[in-house]
């Protein structure tokens, strides 16, 4: 119960806070709390990085770590389940049930640890803090975090969906979490179309909101005039992506290859680290790139700024994996663009959502990097082209991806969420 006069509480629930790769959601948080809302973090896993982005020193939210790892904290998070149970026995039959019905479609275990994680987070994490309502971010572990704590609780939940946790989930679990969420929200509208479609026959709200980024943030240090300047060899190209599959990297360095053999000079940075490291960089060494392409592994927002500022050209492969997975719109494509420096990347998902005629960058089919070369060449060559591109793509990032007016949209959504939660006798 909320003490008298006091504001109902957001609580958030996250894969692991904070991470370097989802700015996008500390400039959420952040921002929420700009705009009056308390939030409490509840994170799945502890930090990976052992630095992060100046916005998260900014964020005043409280933050609990659930349980990580099952076997060594397992008596723990049995007896706070235990005596949960004995506590609200028809709220955790409910629960459990449920738990069974969704391990017998996918034979998982990690949904038993969900439904003990979410045990120990309304038994020993809930109790006065205030949490009128739960949003996570994410639609697979987190989400279900969510729905378990959410029936143990009593609270209403609902989630962020964004890309992996979409084409990678079971699309009957992903439905079932839909229909029992009081909203769902995604960024992009290719992503609103197939969840909308997974769950047709269920009423629940599914929105559509960008993340955008901070516009003044990505246009420091730059002007229309000294973005659109005419590059010189040996051109300056820059990737800032995750190790990862989806971000299509032989792709990108396949291009450089391409321009290589065409006597075009270049220098490429690659800022980013992941599990796909060692093959990243064994396809660096097998097309004899290494010479051309610095490597930095993964870098603050300080240092991927001054990189923004010298680049020329930003290249980006994305396609979708053999597992399904797939990029929504990567933020730093948005970045670049608000930079002055225009892109060159693939028609995958919701990509054509951001760069669309000629406004930011060109597009080119993905896997293809002669296409991809050939686009980058007339970008770097065709100061015409160049000019009218970065024009277009930085207003259209200041009209439509300014997360300062973005977030008013979600945070409509959940002082609504909020306000009914508190209504209720």
């Amino acid at each position: 119960m909320l003490k008298s006069g006091r504001r109902p509480v957001l609580g958030m629930i996250l894969k692991g806070y904070p991470r370097i790769s989802e700015t996008f959601i500390s400039n959420e948080i952040l921002l929420l709390e700009q705009l009056g809302f308390r939030v409490h973090i509840f994170s799945m896993r502890r930090p990976r990085e052992t630095f992060s982005h100046a916005n998260v020193r900014r964020i005043e939210a409280a933050v609990d770590y659930l349980p990580e790892r099952m076997l060594p904290k397992l008596p723990q998070l049995v007896r706070e389940n235990l005596l949960l149970a004995a506590q609200a026995p028809f709220r955790y039959r409910q629960a459990l049930k449920m738990a069974c019905t969704r391990f017998l479609r996918t034979r998982r275990s990690a949904t038993l640890k969900h439904l003990l994680q979410a045990g120990f987070l309304v038994r020993r994490l809930l109790p006065g803090s205030g949490v009128a309502h739960l949003h996570a971010h994410f639609a697979h572990s987190p989400t279900s975090v969510a729905l378990f704590a959410g029936l143990l609780g009593g609270l209403p939940f609902s989630f962020t969906a964004h890309a992996k946790d979409i084409y990678t989930s079971h699309p009957q679990q992903l439905a079932e979490k839909i229909a029992r969420a009081r909203f769902v929200v995604t960024c992009t509208r290719y992503n609103r179309r197939y969840l909308q479609r997974l769950a047709s026959t269920c009423r629940t709200p599914i929105d559509c909101v960008y993340h955008g980024i901070d516009v003044r943030r990505f246009s420091a240090g730059t002007s229309p005039v000294a973005g659109a300047a005419r590059p010189h060899s040996p051109y300056r190209l820059l990737t800032v992506a995750r190790l990862t599959p989806k971000k299509g990297l032989p792709t990108v360095f396949k291009t450089l290859a391409w321009l290589r053999a065409r006597s075009v000079p270049f220098e490429h940075v690659l800022i980013g680290d992941g599990e796909a490291r060692a093959e990243t960089l064994g396809h660096l060494r097998s097309l004899q790139l290494e010479s051309a392409v610095r490597w930095l592994g993964t870098q603050p927002h300080d240092v991927v700024l001054k990189h923004y500022r010298r680049a020329d050209l930003f290249l980006l492969g994305c396609e979708v994996a053999a597992n399904g997975d797939r990029d929504g719109i990567p933020n730093v494509l948005l970045e670049s663009m608000a930079m002055g420096v225009p892109v060159v990347a693939t028609r995958v998902s919701a990509i054509p959502e951001l760069v669309q005629d000629q406004a930011g960058g060109l597009l080119v089919a993905p896997r293809n990097p002669a296409e991809m070369g050939s686009a980058a060449l007339r970008l770097l060559t065709d100061h015409g082209l160049r000019q009218r591109v970065i024009a277009r793509g930085r207003q259209r990032v200041r009209q439509h991806f300014d997360n300062r007016l973005l977030i008013r949209n979600l945070a409509q959504r959940f002082r609504t969420a909020l306000a009914e939660t508190c209504s209720v006798p």
